[in-house]
């Protein structure tokens, strides 16, 4: 459905029950006692057709996110809960309640690493032959669109900028495992919908063949822009190859099964400082790029594990060389455990 058409759908259907409001919150504002942690949600919450709106919020709440409210399951391949439990995996992107640093960045996380304090962001479409715009509504917008409490947020970024000024990068990523939880499963679950949902729109938007492309190859596309956002864009070799030859229609070129083009755009990707950083991760997302992967993903693999050589971590020695911090290169970063204990738990840093 073009974006146009879904923008529509989205305010004629889902401005009847309108989101809770939000606008970028600061870290400023006063804390109050957090969200206790529940059960996770129900199938039906993360599997339904569309997305699903909850009430209470005027309409800039929406603005950025107003289309991925209207995204359709059968717009894709492959299934969106099976997208959003790849993930939930700690090989991708992990599972944390509370709000945790981007181990490059500094910057706040939470769930299956969503980012709680983007603005909104212009994205220009500079692909002549591909019609779908990027999608990049802030944090706040996108926390509203999946029906949260905009409140709750500014509390989990004004406790979270309390505890960073309090502690060292090392000594918070050491406390992570027993930060109380701050949002529950089912909430959680909802951030992760939205921000699954928006990365295939951008997916999208970057490749011209998507709607062409099979299933495994879809989610591989969505998967990179979830991790990587905007930063994708860096990869032009590997976007030039994925789109070379395609039409504006994407029926044609690098959609047409052909092996040897689709063993190049994977090498684009072997070869980059990413898949050595994220060696087991990028084995199973490289693969799924394989047009022959659903018939054999174990062997699709094993051939991209065979070359895929892990990045050389320099120890510091005697010319003092820096040690490389793997989980440094990326829009997320590396997942710990989730959280189980209490927040603030008196352990000597």
């Amino acid at each position: 459905m073009p974006i146009f058409l879904r923008f529509i759908t989205a305010a004629l259907v889902g401005f009847g029950p309108i989101l809770v409001a939000g606008a970028q919150a600061l870290p400023d504002v006063p804390a109050s006692a957090p969200v206790a942690a529940t059960g996770p949600a129900s199938a039906a919450s993360v599997d339904s057709d569309a997305a699903k709106p909850t009430a209470g919020a005027p309409d800039q709440a929406l603005s950025g996110a107003a289309e991925l409210l209207a995204f359709r399951a059968s717009e894709v391949k492959f299934s969106l809960p099976d997208l959003m439990e790849t993930l939930r995996d700690r090989r991708h992107e992990g599972w944390v309640l509370a709000a945790y640093p981007d181990p490059k960045t500094g910057r706040p996380l939470i769930g299956a690493g969503f980012s709680l304090d983007l603005p909104e962001r212009e994205h220009a479409q500079t692909d002549p032959l591909n019609p779908h715009p990027f999608v990049e509504p802030s944090s706040a917008q996108l926390w509203a669109a999946a029906g949260l409490d905009p409140e709750n947020l500014k509390t989990i970024l004004s406790t979270f900028a309390d505890e960073r000024a309090r502690w060292k990068p090392r000594v918070f990523r050491r406390k992570i495992a027993g930060l109380d939880p701050e949002i529950t499963d089912a909430q959680a679950d909802a951030l992760l919908r939205i921000a699954a949902i928006q990365a295939i729109e951008n997916a999208r938007a970057y490749c011209r063949s998507f709607d062409a492309m099979t299933a495994s190859q879809q989610m591989a596309m969505s998967q990179l822009v979830y991790q990587m956002g905007v930063n994708l864009e860096e990869f032009s070799q590997f976007l030039g190859l994925v789109n070379s030859g395609a039409s504006a229609g994407g029926t044609e070129g690098a959609v047409s099964g052909d092996q040897p083009h689709w063993q190049a755009v994977q090498q684009s990707l072997i070869q980059s400082q990413w898949a050595r950083l994220y060696r087991t991760r990028a084995i199973a997302v490289i693969a799924m790029l394989d047009p022959q992967y659903a018939d054999m993903p174990n062997t699709a693999e094993q051939r991209i594990a065979a070359t895929l050589r892990p990045a050389l971590q320099h120890r510091r020695g005697r010319r003092g060389a820096p040690s490389l911090e793997v989980a440094s290169y990326s829009k997320h970063g590396a997942r710990p455990l989730r959280p189980a204990n209490r927040r603030g738990a008196k352990k000597k840093a």
